[in-house]
């Protein structure tokens, strides 16, 4: 089976911060995780400093009150840091790679060397940055989030004429954070059978057992956001894993990757040794030669020694063939 892919989302949880930022990364290796993820943008790349009602958050109590341009000011990652922050990643084994949100952090990606791209559910609809990562030819992986079915094909439709075949896409609720009974699940399995792509989740919900989950529906790329201490606050700290959670998440999935296994019917190797405590057919009472086998001398009963109590309808009325103490187990040389 393969492998589930655990990404360290670290999203604004640096605190602008390069030492923190590193400071994740080595969380991230810690925990066990198998890749990094950024986000490139800038206040400027992504939208426009303007304080008019359009640009004014007013959801998500850790964003409500700021212009779009300042909150995107104090979480946006500085481009300087990424070269310090991939080679850090990669130190521990890890890859590393970003969501991108307009043509120009696509070129810097490019020029950094990413082996990948991430599309945050926003962008789904941005079918001109579609068509410049799909010209990167590179691997993408696309949260769902608030997008149509329709939305959903156009995404794909242009990654795909564009040059990029290999889509992996996120069931994903763009809302932080996101509650269990929002999630929909269902969905994983829904997305894989009905767009024949990779499916996978990006959770925003508090806890463990909603990823956990998803991997048993299909799920095989699951991102979760991380921070060092959530009581540090920060644009995505309420809804972030703190590093020992975040380890403990990725020992859970690994453990149901194991316990989802394969098709597989009769024992196991470790059920072997007790297939003997299965029902079998014993005299119950003490038999005499010639005397018919019935209901009161005859039962079905643990261990598993005797006859398969299949064959107990085939043995009443038939007779003993020698005496037969109560606690022996039946076998056909003993039936006449």
């Amino acid at each position: 089976m393969k492998s589930v892919f655990i990404i360290a989302e670290l999203s604004g949880n640096h605190h602008q911060k390069l030492d923190e930022a590193l400071k994740l990364i080595d969380a991230a290796a810690e925990a066990g995780v198998d890749a990094v993820k950024t986000q490139t943008y800038t206040a400027d790349t992504i939208t426009i400093n303007s304080d008019k009602k359009y640009f004014q958050v007013k959801v998500n109590d850790a964003w409500k009150g700021q212009t779009l341009h300042s909150l995107y000011q104090k979480a946006y990652t500085p481009w300087e840091w990424f070269p310090e922050m991939k080679a850090r990643a990669e130190s521990h084994g890890l890859a590393f790679f970003s969501s991108v949100f307009d043509i120009t952090s696509v070129d810097f990606m490019e020029k950094l060397g990413v082996d990948f791209y991430k599309v945050a559910s926003f962008e789904v609809v941005d079918i001109p940055l579609l068509e410049k990562i799909g010209r990167t030819k590179k691997p993408v992986i696309m949260s769902k989030g608030m997008a149509t079915t329709a939305e959903i094909r156009l995404a794909i439709k242009t990654l795909r004429q564009n040059g990029c075949f290999d889509i992996t896409i996120l069931q994903c609720v763009s809302s932080y954070p996101a509650k269990p009974e929002e999630m929909n699940l269902l969905t994983i399995p829904n997305i894989a059978r009905r767009f024949k792509v990779e499916v996978g989740l990006s959770d925003h919900t508090l806890g463990n057992h909603v990823a956990v989950a998803a991997v048993a529906l299909g799920a095989k790329i699951i991102e979760k956001h991380l921070t060092l201490r959530r009581a540090d606050g920060g644009p995505d700290a309420a809804f972030s894993l703190e590093p020992t959670e975040f380890k403990n998440l990725v020992s859970d999935i690994r453990d149901i990757e194991q316990a989802l296994g394969k098709v597989k019917y009769g024992p196991g190797k470790g059920e072997q040794e007790n297939i003997i405590f299965r029902k079998s057919l014993f005299v119950v009472k003490d038999i005499k030669k010639g005397e018919q086998f019935t209901a009161e001398n005859v039962r079905s009963i643990r261990p598993g020694h005797g006859l398969s109590p299949k064959f107990y309808r085939s043995v009443l009325g038939k007779k003993a063939k020698t005496d037969l103490e109560k606690g022996t187990p039946l076998a056909w040389r003993y039936v006449v």
